[in-house]
Order: structure tokens, then sequence, then C-alpha cells
């Protein structure tokens, strides 16, 4: 079973890099960009068959080290 986590930062903080990438599009001619904000992104297979079972698993993964709760939200999507 394969899944797709997406991790950003949560809209009240700061996202400096995804800033960066903004000006730097926006000198490049991307004048019609209003904003930009960066995250990470991830693929994970599982060898599971019970989809409520793998669901959870890859909920624990991102609650223990694929994203930081404090300052990220994870959304998980099957593939």
């Amino acid at each position: 079973m394969k899944f797709s986590v997406t991790v950003t930062l949560k809209k009240d903080v700061l996202d400096p890099q995804g800033k960066v990438v903004q000006n730097t599009l926006h000198n490049l001619g991307m004048e019609n960009l209003k904003s930009i904000r960066q995250g990470k992104y991830f693929e994970i297979e599982l060898d599971d068959n019970d989809q409520k079972k793998a669901e959870k698993k890859i909920d624990e993964m991102c609650k223990k080290l694929l994203a930081n709760l404090i300052i990220e939200d994870y959304k998980v999507n099957k593939i």
C-alpha cells in the first residue's frame, strides 16, 4: 500500500525559504506570483493489506519524525 505525505509550515509560521523563492521568481519575471510556501513531500510504501492499520502507521510516522507538530501540518493521501 502506498501513501503520499505532504508536510507544510502552519499558516502562522514565517517561511523564509519560501520568501526567497518568491523573491527570486519575481526577479525572473513572474510578477503575478502572490505567494509561495515551501514544504516536504514523502512517498511511503507499506507491506500491509489493512488500510486502517496502514494509515495509523503513517500517522504515527508523521507525529514521531516526519513533521514537527509545533510548526508544521501534514496531509496523508493513499496513492
